[in-house]
């Protein structure tokens, strides 16, 4: 199994940019889907991004694409999430999650969660 700890949240002004970090400690993070969620203050928490274990395969939220870049680093443990032309919209509290399954944006597919980093755009 990984625990997921998110990291390089904070804030920062519309059309700003961020870069989120998600470690997983676990000897076969390789082999786990990893992806990126995100919860605003009332509202249900939403898929962002996600890739797939080999990288081949990555999906993004129509709201996010082209301004935000899922990455991935095996030998570091550690997948990012580069987000670009934030707008004040964005704020919430962003989830890292993983899964030793196939990618899916459906949040209960995921079984080991971060704590979640925030991150407040301001306008």
């Amino acid at each position: 199994q990984v625990q997921p700890v998110e990291s390089g949240g904070g804030l920062v002004q519309a059309g700003g940019s961020l870069r989120l970090s998600c470690a997983a400690s676990g000897r076969t993070f390789s082999r786990y889907t990893m992806a990126w969620f995100r919860q605003a203050p009332g509202k249900e928490r939403e898929f962002v991004a996600g890739m797939f274990w080999s990288g081949g395969s990555t999906h993004y939220a129509d709201s996010v694409k082209d301004r935000f870049t899922l990455s991935r680093d095996n030998a570091k443990n550690t997948v990012y999430l580069q987000m670009n032309s934030l707008k004040p919209e964005e704020t919430a509290n962003y989830y890292c999650a993983a899964d030793y399954s196939a990618l899916s944006i459906v949040e209960s597919q995921y079984d080991y969660w971060g704590q979640g980093t925030q991150v407040t755009v301001s306008s």
